[in-house]
């Protein structure tokens, strides 16, 4: 079975204090805890999100929870808000939204892809795959990653955490990186930029993030998997790894029927399909290529999670916060996940609350980060702060 530890709620009084900025449903809070600092303040825009922070604090964790648009603050306000004065340490994290960076985004803008898969799928021969957009749309969320860095500066905060999908290393998202970066190098932090696996940190899906950590101690060296990233060791190199985490073990516990949800049902278009796609597949089990008898779709022309359905002997593919009716990961029995299902292959600890719809639920996993995967990257950036004593600093903005 899959356990997840107890969260630590018993920090130290020296523990470095941590704001955490678009907290969502709490999972780098959850790491900052389990690495044992002491996490301040967790500042979410959205009502649904903050109801499930503050129902899972509790005895000893006197973190504050403020529901507030991070461009009307200051960091004179965070470390007010979070009952630090102008002398204490400070660490800033946080997981800008994703949504403007994403893959799938490449190829939903313009349309242009979509409408070279259907021609592909109509025979249409000779026909180029349109190249992804190289100039990104406006989106007003993608200017959230300029404010995280004017608030670890306005609020001089010691180091930080950032994280974001892979995607933000594209060409078209580059510059907006690159500016996260130099901006704060200049105001004299060192920083790190390192692309992670979950399923390394013992999280039962094959989530990838990047990660941003800066200390204006040293530059925090990424911290080495605990996780074998498949079922047996490559070498030598990997003996010393824990066991691969699978979405069987996670999911284990909720398939009793106490846990059943009328959503999980399938009905419709493709119900008959899903039911027939085995257990680590997708649509193209319905293809020529896959040698199926009455093909109903042509390999490469829909999108890589269409009928997607779990193995139970590996990780999880990466957990969807807005899922179309027939976008997986789907369970291996043809239903979809549990939300207990959902929370256990992001990792988070049993019993963890959360708030709203069951929509508002998935949206609110899908969007987080791995408790574990937090932990692991707070304490890397923590490890940088032990010659850091307490200095003057210039009034916070």
């Amino acid at each position: 079975m899959y356990t997840v530890p107890a969260m630590n709620s018993d920090v130290g009084s020296n523990a470095a204090p941590v704001v955490d900025l678009f907290a969502g449903a709490g999972g780098l809070g959850i790491g900052v805890r389990e690495a044992g600092a002491d996490l301040r303040l967790s500042v979410e825009l959205d009502p649904v999100a903050c109801r499930t922070l503050r129902a899972n604090m509790g005895p000893g964790q006197e973190g504050t929870v403020l529901q507030a648009d991070v461009t009307e603050l200051t960091g004179r306000q965070l470390r007010n808000a979070a009952g630090l004065g102008r002398q204490d340490s400070l660490v800033v994290i946080g997981g800008a939204p994703c949504q403007p960076f994403s893959k799938a985004a490449y190829w939903t803008e313009a349309g242009d892809d979509a409408a070279y898969r259907r021609a592909r799928a109509a025979g249409v021969k000779n026909i180029r795959r349109p190249p992804a957009p190289t100039v990104p749309r406006a989106d007003s969320r993608r200017t959230l990653v300029e404010h995280f860095a004017r608030l670890v500066i306005e609020s001089e905060a010691d180091a930080f955490v950032f994280e974001n999908v892979p995607a933000i290393t594209h060409p078209r998202n580059r510059p907006m990186l690159d500016a996260l970066v130099s901006r704060l190098a200049a105001h004299g932090h060192k920083i790190t930029v390192t692309k992670v696996k979950a399923v390394a940190y013992g999280v039962p899906q094959r989530r990838e993030r990047v990660f941003v950590l800066g200390s204006k101690a040293k530059a925090p060296s990424p911290p080495q998997p605990t996780h074998r990233s498949t079922a047996d060791a490559a070498g030598p190199a990997e003996a010393h790894l824990q066991p691969m985490p699978t979405a069987g073990a996670a999911c284990a516990p909720f398939g009793v029927d106490r846990y059943f949800e009328p959503e999980e049902v399938i009905h419709g278009r493709w119900a008959e399909h899903l039911r027939t796609v085995p257990p680590g597949w997708n649509y193209k089990a319905h293809t020529a290529w896959a040698g199926h008898p009455k093909p109903t779709f042509v390999t490469e022309t829909r999108f890589w999670n269409f009928l997607l359905k779990l193995h139970p002997g590996q990780p999880s593919w990466t957990i969807a916060a807005a899922p179309g009716p027939w976008t997986g990961p789907f369970h291996w029995d043809s239903r979809r996940l549990r939300v207990p299902e959902l929370a256990a292959l992001q990792a988070f600890p049993a019993g963890y609350e959360l708030a709203g719809t069951r929509r508002e639920q998935v949206r609110q996993l899908g969007n987080a980060v791995p408790p574990p995967v937090a932990r692991q990257m707070t304490a890397a950036v923590l490890a940088t702060l032990a010659p850091m004593a307490q200095r003057p600093r210039r009034r916070a903005s």
